[in-house]
């Protein structure tokens, strides 16, 4: 993906705060906000909204309100771990709850943060 799609699909995600309209993942349950669906949409990533929505499910004995954040790490720390890019899950506190690296990504962007609360995936801006 060149740098001007990337470049839109962030001034994209610069325009949803709260949302019209929930979609929902069927087998999980979860909801999801306009901003994700537009995000799944032009950056073809419904595995992100599938894959962090059962990680943040499985951790809401341990935090009613889970921060999500997508990074790309950089290709020192690549070579390092042998992972592209990591998912850190935490209680909004800076407490870690989970980790998850993945060796190959397709993401275009480099870091993303969202919200889980109340069985919802979100955008900061949405919450």
């Amino acid at each position: 993906m060149s740098t001007a799609q990337v470049n839109e699909i962030k001034e994209g995600l610069q325009h949803f705060h709260g949302t019209e309209m929930f979609f929902q993942i069927p087998l999980i349950r979860t909801r999801f906000t306009d901003g994700l669906k537009y995000l799944a949409d032009v950056a073809d990533c419904f595995w992100l909204i599938t894959d962090t929505s059962v990680v943040a499910k499985s951790l809401i004995p341990r935090s009613e309100f889970i921060t999500i954040d997508f990074k790309r790490l950089s290709e020192e720390r690549q070579d390092f771990t042998g992972y592209e890019a990591e998912i850190i899950y935490t209680d909004g506190n800076d407490n870690i709850l989970e980790k998850h690296g993945y060796r190959a990504t397709d993401f275009p962007l480099d870091e993303l943060r969202l919200y889980f609360v109340n069985d919802t995936l979100m955008l900061p801006s949405e919450y």
